[in-house]
């Protein structure tokens, strides 16, 4: 398949391939068991179903209604994007007789536009602003199963739980607060076979990465109560701007700062020490002697000391990946990920930092199997050799280039290891 949760592979008649998921579905409803060739994201998202207590004859609910839809919707954060999706989606949906809808996080739809008459066909199902399409509530479809695993979905007809939505196909991609990385809801488009195409899934994906953008763009990253912001990814030296200027930190002093803004509480000279230096033979005093030169670089009162601390509240690059990672929101932390943190630092804790961060994420990328994520960081300076990655991608996006890189790469890796033996 072209990927984990593309709803067909290229060439399948979509007419057969629907007849085999009903068949599929009636024998899971019956006797709660999953035959193949029901794909795994939708045999996970039918088990999730049964076990919230979905019933394959039931229908979505309506939660929010007239003044309450109306208010809720001029607050939720998704409001500020509904003008491009509109640009992005409305004459697609149109045109194609397919409809654009908007959830929140626990899968209410909030916005659902589009064709007239498709609009009206929805209705009878309740696929209406206000309703909620929850997976917990009318089982497998794409918005609400896109909300719930946090990644891109298509759902093709029988693949539906709820009978009365198989024939129906709608694709649909979370959409994440660029600052803390937690989904706000998902974008989908909703309509008849047209939708069963791979293309797709990849347009809808594509709409919900430029309404995080936009969002980006709308939300101030730096918290309140931040004075200084520090940022140390993809670089040697590190910048920091503070009180409106630009500072451009030395080698050394970029290690000093990403250490104690990751340490707010402060570090003692003797963990300073060992944090920065592989050789444990180097004295105190040429510690001591660095931070009076940062001292002077950052001016008077920013460095404080017993324990060494930063006095002022200070936002990292590195902290926002963090932030987002816990969060669960892999784009989001791909997106602030500008490359390996100070990549040319041999400080024992720094190269720890380091590789926990790349770690972190590139674990985060292959677990969420989201081809163009997967694409970005191959083709990363940092990412080019990543064989756990190539063979993530290669799983999703076996295309001719990346079967042909990933082979080259195991042959590379492999070679040494030839040699050796022979000899």
């Amino acid at each position: 398949m072209t990927g984990s949760w593309l709803a067909l592979e290229p060439g399948t008649d979509p007419v057969e391939h629907a007849r085999t998921l009903r068949r599929a579905h009636e024998t899971f409803t019956e006797a709660g068991t999953v035959p193949r060739p029901v794909r795994a994201v939708v045999a996970e998202s039918w088990r999730r179903s049964v076990r919230a207590g979905v019933g394959p004859d039931g229908t979505a609910s309506v939660e929010l209604m007239d003044g309450d839809l109306g208010a809720y919707r001029a607050e939720h954060p998704l409001a500020r994007v509904m003008p491009l999706f509109r640009e992005l989606l409305g004459a697609f949906a149109a045109d194609g007789e397919h409809l654009l809808a908007v959830c929140d996080a626990h899968g209410r739809l909030l916005w659902v536009e589009g064709h007239p008459a498709t609009r009206r066909r929805a209705g009878r199902m309740n696929f209406v602003p206000g309703a909620r399409w929850a997976e917990s509530a009318v089982g497998t479809n794409a918005p609400g199963t896109a909300v719930a695993v946090d990644r891109p979905v298509q759902v093709f007809t029988a693949e539906h739980f709820i009978r009365r939505v198989q024939p129906w196909t709608c694709a649909a991609a979370p959409v994440h607060d660029p600052r803390t990385g937690r989904v706000l809801g998902a974008v989908d488009i909703t309509g008849g076979d047209g939708l069963a195409h791979p293309h797709s899934l990849g347009f809808v994906q594509a709409v919900a990465r430029a309404a995080e953008s936009q969002l980006a763009l709308l939300t101030p990253e730096r918290p309140a109560d931040v004075t200084a912001e520090l940022t140390a990814l993809g670089r040697d030296e590190a910048l920091l701007r503070h009180n409106g200027s630009r500072i451009r930190l030395s080698r050394r002093h970029s290690e000093i700062v990403v250490l104690l803004a990751h340490h707010p509480e402060g570090l003692t000279g003797d963990e300073l020490l060992c944090a920065l230096y592989e050789d444990e033979t180097v004295p105190p005093v040429t510690l001591r002697a660095e931070l009076t030169r940062l001292r002077g670089v950052l001016g008077p009162g920013v460095l404080a000391s017993r324990p060494y601390r930063l006095t002022m509240p200070v936002e990292s690059d590195v902290a926002v990946v963090e932030r987002r990672l816990r969060a669960g929101g892999v784009t989001a932390a791909a997106a602030a990920y500008a490359g390996p943190l100070l990549p040319g630092s041999q400080a024992p804790a720094v190269a720890r930092h380091r590789r926990r961060l790349a770690d972190g994420l590139r674990t985060a990328l292959i677990a969420c199997r989201d081809p163009d994520l997967l694409a970005d960081w191959v083709h990363a300076p940092w990412g080019e050799n990543d064989l756990d990655v190539w063979r993530a991608l290669a799983s999703v996006r076996p295309t001719a280039a990346v079967l042909s890189r990933l082979a080259a790469l195991e042959s590379e890796l492999a070679a040494p290891h030839v040699v050796k033996a022979r000899r």
